[in-house]
Protein backbone atom coordinates (compact mmCIF):
# COMPACT_ATOMS: atom_id res chain seq x y z
CA UNK A 1 0.00 0.00 0.00
CA UNK A 2 1.84 3.28 -1.32
CA UNK A 3 2.07 6.02 1.69
CA UNK A 4 0.04 8.85 1.35
CA UNK A 5 0.49 12.49 1.66
CA UNK A 6 -0.99 13.93 4.77
CA UNK A 7 -2.90 16.67 4.16
CA UNK A 8 -1.21 20.37 4.85
CA UNK A 9 -4.75 22.40 5.01
CA UNK A 10 -3.43 23.26 8.89
CA UNK A 11 -3.28 27.46 8.90
CA UNK A 12 -0.52 28.58 7.36
CA UNK A 13 2.09 30.82 9.27
CA UNK A 14 2.95 33.55 7.27
CA UNK A 15 5.26 34.42 9.71
CA UNK A 16 7.45 38.40 9.12
CA UNK A 17 10.26 36.40 8.14
CA UNK A 18 9.16 35.12 5.24
CA UNK A 19 9.46 38.03 3.91
CA UNK A 20 13.45 37.01 4.17
CA UNK A 21 13.11 33.12 4.04
CA UNK A 22 14.06 32.44 0.81
CA UNK A 23 16.90 33.01 -1.75
CA UNK A 24 14.13 33.16 -3.85
CA UNK A 25 11.96 35.70 -2.23
CA UNK A 26 13.80 37.94 -0.46
CA UNK A 27 13.34 41.17 -1.27
CA UNK A 28 14.35 42.55 2.30
CA UNK A 29 17.09 42.21 4.25
CA UNK A 30 16.58 42.13 8.22
CA UNK A 31 17.84 45.79 8.50
CA UNK A 32 14.26 46.22 7.01
CA UNK A 33 12.55 44.67 10.38
CA UNK A 34 10.22 47.22 12.34
CA UNK A 35 8.75 46.64 15.30
CA UNK A 36 4.89 47.53 15.27
CA UNK A 37 3.46 49.60 18.24
CA UNK A 38 0.18 49.22 20.00
CA UNK A 39 -1.47 51.30 17.79
CA UNK A 40 -0.24 50.17 14.68
CA UNK A 41 3.21 52.82 13.35
CA UNK A 42 6.17 51.21 12.31
CA UNK A 43 9.37 52.65 11.71
CA UNK A 44 12.13 50.72 9.67
CA UNK A 45 15.65 51.62 7.84
CA UNK A 46 14.88 51.07 4.32
CA UNK A 47 19.06 50.65 2.72
CA UNK A 48 19.88 46.66 2.24
CA UNK A 49 23.09 47.38 4.88
CA UNK A 50 23.24 49.49 7.77
CA UNK A 51 26.83 50.41 9.13
CA UNK A 52 28.01 52.01 12.92
CA UNK A 53 28.66 55.81 12.67
CA UNK A 54 27.34 55.99 9.07
CA UNK A 55 23.85 57.78 8.28
CA UNK A 56 20.76 55.23 6.93
CA UNK A 57 17.86 55.92 5.48
CA UNK A 58 14.18 55.37 7.34
CA UNK A 59 10.73 55.23 6.91
CA UNK A 60 7.54 55.40 8.96
CA UNK A 61 4.10 54.33 8.48
CA UNK A 62 0.81 54.49 10.39
CA UNK A 63 1.29 57.26 12.17
CA UNK A 64 -1.46 60.08 11.89
CA UNK A 65 -1.04 62.68 10.03
CA UNK A 66 1.13 66.06 10.39
CA UNK A 67 2.50 64.11 13.38
CA UNK A 68 6.23 64.62 14.56
CA UNK A 69 8.72 61.67 15.14
CA UNK A 70 12.41 61.56 16.80
CA UNK A 71 14.44 58.73 16.49
CA UNK A 72 16.79 58.00 19.45
CA UNK A 73 19.01 55.44 21.03
CA UNK A 74 20.00 56.13 25.14
CA UNK A 75 18.39 59.25 25.12
CA UNK A 76 20.64 60.18 21.61
CA UNK A 77 18.57 61.34 19.04
CA UNK A 78 19.49 60.19 15.84
CA UNK A 79 17.23 62.80 13.14
CA UNK A 80 18.70 66.09 12.87
CA UNK A 81 14.95 67.37 12.84
CA UNK A 82 11.95 65.70 13.79
CA UNK A 83 10.13 64.07 10.99
CA UNK A 84 6.67 65.19 9.81
CA UNK A 85 4.37 62.72 8.65
CA UNK A 86 2.15 63.33 5.70
CA UNK A 87 -1.39 63.07 4.79
CA UNK A 88 -1.11 58.93 4.99
CA UNK A 89 0.96 59.16 7.95
CA UNK A 90 3.88 57.92 7.03
CA UNK A 91 7.77 59.86 6.50
CA UNK A 92 10.53 59.10 5.09
CA UNK A 93 14.59 60.77 6.34
CA UNK A 94 17.66 60.49 7.08
CA UNK A 95 19.30 58.79 10.60
CA UNK A 96 22.74 58.66 12.12
CA UNK A 97 23.83 55.19 13.06
CA UNK A 98 25.38 56.08 16.27
CA UNK A 99 29.27 54.90 15.93
CA UNK A 100 29.43 52.90 19.13
CA UNK A 101 26.36 50.51 17.54
CA UNK A 102 27.47 46.76 18.07
CA UNK A 103 26.94 44.65 15.55
CA UNK A 104 23.51 42.38 15.47
CA UNK A 105 20.69 44.61 17.40
CA UNK A 106 20.31 47.73 17.69
CA UNK A 107 17.05 49.06 19.70
CA UNK A 108 16.14 52.71 18.62
CA UNK A 109 13.43 54.37 20.34
CA UNK A 110 10.64 56.11 18.20
CA UNK A 111 8.31 59.15 19.57
CA UNK A 112 5.96 60.61 17.94
CA UNK A 113 4.14 63.97 19.19
CA UNK A 114 0.94 62.88 21.51
CA UNK A 115 1.46 59.23 20.94
CA UNK A 116 3.27 56.51 23.22
CA UNK A 117 6.98 55.75 22.80
CA UNK A 118 7.44 52.40 20.53
CA UNK A 119 10.56 51.02 19.79
CA UNK A 120 12.04 49.19 16.35
CA UNK A 121 15.14 47.22 15.56
CA UNK A 122 17.71 47.81 13.15
CA UNK A 123 20.20 45.30 12.17
CA UNK A 124 24.08 46.75 12.28
CA UNK A 125 26.14 45.32 10.12
CA UNK A 126 29.79 45.80 8.55
CA UNK A 127 30.79 45.60 4.99
CA UNK A 128 34.04 43.83 4.63
CA UNK A 129 36.72 44.71 1.81
CA UNK A 130 37.16 42.62 -1.08
CA UNK A 131 40.18 40.41 -1.37
CA UNK A 132 41.65 37.41 -2.63
CA UNK A 133 40.27 37.89 -5.95
CA UNK A 134 43.58 36.80 -7.95
CA UNK A 135 43.26 33.31 -6.14
CA UNK A 136 40.76 32.48 -8.24
CA UNK A 137 39.13 32.49 -11.86
CA UNK A 138 35.71 34.03 -12.62
CA UNK A 139 33.61 33.54 -15.41
CA UNK A 140 30.60 35.13 -15.79
CA UNK A 141 27.69 35.85 -18.43
CA UNK A 142 24.18 38.11 -18.43
CA UNK A 143 20.95 35.87 -18.10
CA UNK A 144 17.84 36.68 -17.84
CA UNK A 145 16.05 38.95 -14.99
CA UNK A 146 14.93 37.68 -11.70
CA UNK A 147 17.74 34.80 -11.41
CA UNK A 148 17.09 32.92 -8.12
CA UNK A 149 18.76 29.77 -7.55
CA UNK A 150 20.91 27.09 -9.52
CA UNK A 151 21.61 22.99 -9.39
CA UNK A 152 24.55 20.89 -11.30
CA UNK A 153 23.71 18.11 -13.27
CA UNK A 154 27.05 15.71 -13.86
CA UNK A 155 24.67 13.47 -15.77
CA UNK A 156 24.54 16.33 -18.41
CA UNK A 157 27.66 18.75 -17.24
CA UNK A 158 24.89 21.51 -17.36
CA UNK A 159 23.94 24.18 -14.80
CA UNK A 160 19.86 24.65 -14.48
CA UNK A 161 19.20 28.19 -13.41
CA UNK A 162 15.58 29.55 -12.30
CA UNK A 163 14.33 33.02 -12.33
CA UNK A 164 11.39 34.73 -11.90
CA UNK A 165 10.60 38.55 -12.11
CA UNK A 166 8.36 40.69 -9.44
CA UNK A 167 5.75 40.17 -6.75
CA UNK A 168 2.63 38.23 -7.56
CA UNK A 169 1.06 38.13 -10.32
CA UNK A 170 4.01 37.09 -11.32
CA UNK A 171 4.17 36.89 -15.08
CA UNK A 172 7.66 36.88 -16.08
CA UNK A 173 9.54 33.57 -15.36
CA UNK A 174 11.72 30.60 -16.95
CA UNK A 175 13.98 27.88 -16.06
CA UNK A 176 16.91 27.73 -18.06
CA UNK A 177 19.86 25.02 -19.25
CA UNK A 178 23.41 26.20 -19.28
CA UNK A 179 26.07 24.30 -20.71
CA UNK A 180 28.22 24.32 -17.81
CA UNK A 181 31.99 25.32 -19.96
CA UNK A 182 30.32 28.08 -21.97
CA UNK A 183 27.49 29.09 -19.96
CA UNK A 184 25.24 29.90 -22.93
CA UNK A 185 21.75 28.87 -22.81
CA UNK A 186 20.86 25.79 -24.56
CA UNK A 187 17.15 25.37 -23.34
CA UNK A 188 14.25 27.12 -21.74
CA UNK A 189 11.15 26.69 -20.63
CA UNK A 190 8.39 29.47 -19.18
CA UNK A 191 5.99 27.67 -16.93
CA UNK A 192 2.28 27.79 -17.71
CA UNK A 193 -0.23 29.92 -16.31
CA UNK A 194 -1.31 29.23 -12.94
CA UNK A 195 -5.15 28.29 -11.72
CA UNK A 196 -7.15 30.88 -9.63
CA UNK A 197 -7.06 30.04 -5.78
CA UNK A 198 -10.26 28.41 -5.18
CA UNK A 199 -12.16 30.80 -1.99
CA UNK A 200 -12.64 29.71 1.36
CA UNK A 201 -15.21 29.65 2.54
CA UNK A 202 -16.61 32.18 5.24
CA UNK A 203 -14.24 34.01 3.82
CA UNK A 204 -13.68 37.92 2.32
CA UNK A 205 -13.17 38.39 -1.36
CA UNK A 206 -9.53 37.06 -2.40
CA UNK A 207 -6.91 39.83 -3.12
CA UNK A 208 -5.71 40.59 -6.59
CA UNK A 209 -2.59 38.45 -6.25
CA UNK A 210 -4.55 35.59 -5.57
CA UNK A 211 -7.33 36.18 -8.00
CA UNK A 212 -4.98 36.32 -10.80
CA UNK A 213 -1.85 34.25 -9.87
CA UNK A 214 -0.26 34.89 -13.19
CA UNK A 215 2.27 31.78 -13.78
CA UNK A 216 3.74 28.72 -12.20
CA UNK A 217 6.86 30.85 -11.34
CA UNK A 218 9.85 28.55 -10.20
CA UNK A 219 12.05 29.16 -7.70
CA UNK A 220 14.09 26.52 -5.88
CA UNK A 221 15.29 23.77 -8.10
CA UNK A 222 17.15 19.96 -7.84
CA UNK A 223 18.11 17.64 -10.55
CA UNK A 224 17.34 13.93 -10.88
CA UNK A 225 20.26 12.57 -12.96
CA UNK A 226 19.00 9.01 -12.68
CA UNK A 227 15.61 10.34 -14.33
CA UNK A 228 17.07 12.91 -15.96
CA UNK A 229 14.67 15.52 -14.46
CA UNK A 230 14.68 18.82 -12.74
CA UNK A 231 12.50 19.59 -9.79
CA UNK A 232 11.45 23.26 -9.38
CA UNK A 233 9.55 24.63 -6.38
CA UNK A 234 6.48 26.91 -7.59
CA UNK A 235 7.38 29.05 -4.21
CA UNK A 236 3.30 31.85 -5.15
CA UNK A 237 1.42 28.68 -5.48
CA UNK A 238 2.61 26.02 -3.13
CA UNK A 239 3.76 23.52 -5.19
CA UNK A 240 6.28 22.07 -7.21
CA UNK A 241 6.68 20.65 -10.84
CA UNK A 242 9.27 18.49 -12.77
CA UNK A 243 10.77 18.70 -15.62
CA UNK A 244 12.69 16.80 -18.35
CA UNK A 245 16.55 17.44 -18.49
CA UNK A 246 17.41 17.12 -22.01
CA UNK A 247 14.69 19.62 -23.52
CA UNK A 248 13.01 21.06 -20.13
CA UNK A 249 9.66 19.69 -21.28
CA UNK A 250 6.99 19.66 -18.68
CA UNK A 251 6.89 15.98 -16.98
CA UNK A 252 4.36 16.87 -14.60
CA UNK A 253 2.73 20.04 -12.44
CA UNK A 254 1.75 19.29 -9.00
CA UNK A 255 -1.61 20.53 -7.66
CA UNK A 256 -1.80 24.23 -6.02
CA UNK A 257 -1.19 23.68 -2.36
CA UNK A 258 0.66 20.61 -2.39
CA UNK A 259 3.62 22.05 -0.53
CA UNK A 260 3.16 25.42 1.55
CA UNK A 261 5.57 27.70 0.34
CA UNK A 262 7.84 25.27 -1.12
CA UNK A 263 11.45 26.42 -0.86
CA UNK A 264 14.18 24.16 -1.97
CA UNK A 265 13.96 21.31 -3.51
CA UNK A 266 17.09 18.17 -3.46
CA UNK A 267 17.25 14.66 -5.20
CA UNK A 268 18.37 11.88 -3.12
CA UNK A 269 18.65 9.76 -7.06
CA UNK A 270 19.90 6.90 -4.92
CA UNK A 271 16.59 5.95 -3.20
CA UNK A 272 14.36 7.18 -5.85
CA UNK A 273 13.09 10.82 -3.13
CA UNK A 274 12.94 14.21 -3.84
CA UNK A 275 12.49 16.34 -0.48
CA UNK A 276 10.68 20.00 -0.91
CA UNK A 277 11.36 22.25 2.16
CA UNK A 278 7.44 23.60 3.00
CA UNK A 279 9.14 26.71 4.92
CA UNK A 280 5.90 28.12 7.03
CA UNK A 281 5.24 25.02 8.12
CA UNK A 282 6.98 22.15 10.18
CA UNK A 283 7.94 19.42 7.41
CA UNK A 284 9.72 18.56 4.67
CA UNK A 285 7.29 17.33 1.88
CA UNK A 286 8.17 13.65 0.08
CA UNK A 287 7.92 12.76 -3.27
CA UNK A 288 9.05 9.12 -5.02
CA UNK A 289 11.22 10.20 -8.24
CA UNK A 290 9.67 6.92 -10.20
CA UNK A 291 5.98 7.62 -10.18
CA UNK A 292 5.99 11.13 -9.48
CA UNK A 293 3.58 10.46 -6.59
CA UNK A 294 3.92 12.54 -2.97
CA UNK A 295 4.58 10.77 -0.03
CA UNK A 296 4.22 11.26 3.99
CA UNK A 297 6.04 14.32 4.88
CA UNK A 298 9.00 14.45 7.43
CA UNK A 299 8.10 16.55 10.51
CA UNK A 300 10.34 18.24 12.50
CA UNK A 301 10.10 19.27 16.04
CA UNK A 302 11.70 22.14 17.59
CA UNK A 303 14.13 21.46 19.89
CA UNK A 304 12.65 24.80 22.08
CA UNK A 305 9.62 24.41 24.04
CA UNK A 306 7.09 26.56 22.51
CA UNK A 307 8.74 27.11 19.28
CA UNK A 308 8.22 25.27 15.50
CA UNK A 309 10.92 24.19 13.54
CA UNK A 310 10.51 26.00 9.90
CA UNK A 311 12.60 24.82 7.02
CA UNK A 312 14.48 26.59 4.83
CA UNK A 313 17.67 25.40 3.02
CA UNK A 314 18.12 21.67 2.23
CA UNK A 315 21.06 19.88 2.00
CA UNK A 316 21.73 16.02 1.08
CA UNK A 317 24.21 13.62 1.95
CA UNK A 318 23.62 10.30 -0.08
CA UNK A 319 26.45 8.67 0.39
CA UNK A 320 25.91 8.57 4.33
CA UNK A 321 21.66 8.60 3.74
CA UNK A 322 21.20 11.97 5.43
CA UNK A 323 19.59 15.25 4.75
CA UNK A 324 20.47 18.63 6.86
CA UNK A 325 18.11 21.62 7.30
CA UNK A 326 17.83 24.78 9.07
CA UNK A 327 15.16 26.33 11.04
CA UNK A 328 14.64 30.18 10.31
CA UNK A 329 12.13 30.98 13.63
CA UNK A 330 14.29 28.94 15.85
CA UNK A 331 18.04 28.63 14.40
CA UNK A 332 18.55 24.90 14.73
CA UNK A 333 19.90 22.34 12.78
CA UNK A 334 17.83 19.06 12.29
CA UNK A 335 19.44 15.93 10.54
CA UNK A 336 17.04 13.35 9.07
CA UNK A 337 17.79 9.47 8.51
CA UNK A 338 16.89 8.89 4.93
CA UNK A 339 16.37 4.91 5.90
CA UNK A 340 13.99 5.36 8.20
CA UNK A 341 12.76 8.92 7.13
CA UNK A 342 12.85 10.37 10.74
CA UNK A 343 14.56 13.00 12.16
CA UNK A 344 18.16 11.76 14.05
CA UNK A 345 18.66 15.09 16.08
CA UNK A 346 17.92 18.90 16.26
CA UNK A 347 20.93 20.84 17.27
CA UNK A 348 20.44 24.71 18.51
CA UNK A 349 23.12 26.46 16.89
CA UNK A 350 24.65 29.18 19.50
CA UNK A 351 25.53 32.20 17.41
CA UNK A 352 22.79 32.10 14.52
CA UNK A 353 19.92 34.50 13.79
CA UNK A 354 17.95 33.91 11.04
CA UNK A 355 19.48 30.77 9.92
CA UNK A 356 19.05 30.07 6.25
CA UNK A 357 21.47 28.21 3.99
CA UNK A 358 23.00 24.97 5.18
CA UNK A 359 26.24 23.19 3.14
CA UNK A 360 27.65 19.98 4.27
CA UNK A 361 31.64 18.77 4.51
CA UNK A 362 31.28 15.10 4.15
CA UNK A 363 35.13 14.77 4.43
CA UNK A 364 35.78 16.64 7.54
CA UNK A 365 31.88 15.69 9.11
CA UNK A 366 31.33 19.44 9.34
CA UNK A 367 27.63 21.08 9.10
CA UNK A 368 27.91 24.62 7.83
CA UNK A 369 25.20 27.01 8.49
CA UNK A 370 24.69 30.56 7.30
CA UNK A 371 22.57 33.12 8.95
CA UNK A 372 21.10 36.17 7.70
CA UNK A 373 20.16 37.73 10.85
CA UNK A 374 23.52 37.45 12.21
CA UNK A 375 25.63 38.01 9.03
CA UNK A 376 27.93 34.83 9.94
CA UNK A 377 28.81 31.12 8.92
CA UNK A 378 28.57 28.45 11.49
CA UNK A 379 30.98 25.62 11.03
CA UNK A 380 29.27 23.14 13.23
CA UNK A 381 29.98 19.42 14.86
CA UNK A 382 26.91 17.69 14.67
CA UNK A 383 27.77 15.24 17.14
CA UNK A 384 28.69 17.49 19.68
CA UNK A 385 26.14 20.50 18.65
CA UNK A 386 29.25 22.71 19.01
CA UNK A 387 30.01 25.75 16.97
CA UNK A 388 33.59 25.25 16.26
CA UNK A 389 33.91 28.50 14.37
CA UNK A 390 32.13 31.28 13.72
CA UNK A 391 33.11 33.74 10.97
CA UNK A 392 31.65 37.06 9.82
CA UNK A 393 30.84 36.89 6.53
CA UNK A 394 28.80 39.98 5.42
CA UNK A 395 25.47 41.89 5.48
CA UNK A 396 22.33 39.48 4.37
CA UNK A 397 24.42 35.92 4.20
CA UNK A 398 21.71 33.86 2.56
CA UNK A 399 23.05 30.23 1.41
CA UNK A 400 26.52 28.49 1.38
CA UNK A 401 27.98 25.83 -0.74
CA UNK A 402 30.41 23.32 0.18
CA UNK A 403 33.38 22.63 -2.63
CA UNK A 404 35.10 19.79 -1.53
CA UNK A 405 38.35 19.64 -3.86
CA UNK A 406 39.29 22.83 -2.62
CA UNK A 407 37.80 22.08 0.76
CA UNK A 408 36.42 25.48 0.34
CA UNK A 409 32.72 26.93 1.63
CA UNK A 410 31.16 29.54 -0.60
CA UNK A 411 28.90 32.09 0.82
CA UNK A 412 26.45 34.60 -1.19
CA UNK A 413 26.11 37.19 1.24
CA UNK A 414 22.54 39.48 -0.76
CA UNK A 415 22.74 42.61 1.04
CA UNK A 416 26.40 42.82 1.06
CA UNK A 417 26.71 41.81 -2.61
CA UNK A 418 29.76 39.55 -1.94
CA UNK A 419 30.68 35.92 -2.20
CA UNK A 420 32.86 35.26 0.75
CA UNK A 421 35.31 32.50 0.06
CA UNK A 422 36.25 30.46 3.86
CA UNK A 423 38.62 27.74 4.70
CA UNK A 424 36.16 25.35 6.59
CA UNK A 425 39.56 23.79 8.66
CA UNK A 426 40.43 27.02 9.90
CA UNK A 427 37.42 28.94 10.12
CA UNK A 428 39.32 31.35 8.26
CA UNK A 429 37.87 33.83 5.70
CA UNK A 430 40.25 33.29 2.35
CA UNK A 431 38.31 35.66 -0.08
CA UNK A 432 35.70 38.16 -0.36
CA UNK A 433 34.48 38.62 -3.84
CA UNK A 434 32.65 41.02 -5.51
CA UNK A 435 29.15 39.12 -6.28
CA UNK A 436 27.43 41.01 -7.97
CA UNK A 437 24.42 43.53 -7.14
CA UNK A 438 21.96 41.02 -5.05
CA UNK A 439 23.91 37.45 -4.74
CA UNK A 440 21.44 35.03 -4.01
CA UNK A 441 22.70 31.41 -4.62
CA UNK A 442 25.50 29.65 -4.94
CA UNK A 443 26.43 25.59 -6.12
CA UNK A 444 29.13 23.56 -6.11
CA UNK A 445 29.73 20.80 -8.98
CA UNK A 446 32.36 18.61 -6.82
CA UNK A 447 34.51 19.10 -9.65
CA UNK A 448 36.26 22.64 -7.84
CA UNK A 449 33.39 24.87 -9.58
CA UNK A 450 31.28 27.06 -7.56
CA UNK A 451 28.32 28.82 -9.64
CA UNK A 452 27.10 32.25 -8.10
CA UNK A 453 23.32 33.86 -9.19
CA UNK A 454 22.86 37.37 -8.49
CA UNK A 455 19.59 39.30 -9.27
CA UNK A 456 19.38 42.80 -10.71
CA UNK A 457 18.00 45.81 -9.24
CA UNK A 458 15.99 46.51 -12.76
CA UNK A 459 16.38 46.17 -16.40
CA UNK A 460 19.36 48.55 -16.64
CA UNK A 461 21.65 46.61 -14.04
CA UNK A 462 25.01 45.63 -15.59
CA UNK A 463 25.98 43.97 -12.28
CA UNK A 464 22.69 42.00 -11.79
CA UNK A 465 21.20 39.09 -13.50
CA UNK A 466 24.75 37.10 -13.97
CA UNK A 467 26.14 33.74 -13.45
CA UNK A 468 29.29 33.73 -12.59
CA UNK A 469 31.85 30.30 -12.22
CA UNK A 470 34.33 30.32 -9.57
CA UNK A 471 37.28 28.69 -9.60
CA UNK A 472 40.46 28.44 -6.99
CA UNK A 473 43.62 28.58 -8.94
CA UNK A 474 45.82 25.71 -8.10
CA UNK A 475 48.35 26.60 -5.42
Amino acid sequence: MKNRAVSTAAPRLRLAVLALALSLCVEASWAQQGRRGPEGPVVRATAPLVEAGKSTDVAGSGFKPGQKVDLSVAGKKLNETAFVTDAEGAFKGVIQVPADAALGTLVVQVVADGGAPITTEIKISRQLPLSGQERFTLVGDKLVQGLYQSAYSARNDAVFVTSAVGRPPVRQSELLKLDAKTLKVVAKATPAAAPPRPPREGAPAAPAAEADPGVYAVYGVGVDDVNNTVWVTNTRQDTVAVYRQNDLALAKQFPVGAVPHARDAVVDAKRGRAYVSATGEDFIAVFDTRSLEQLAPIRIASSKAGEQFVPASLELDAAAGKLYTVGLRTSEAAIVDLASGKVDKVIPLDGAKGAIGVAWDAAGKRLLVVSQGSDNLLIVDPATGKTLHDVYVGAGALNVAYDPIGKLAYVSNRAAGTVTVVDTAKGAIVANLDGGTLPNHVVADGKGNVYAVNKSRGTDDPKGDRITRITAKAP
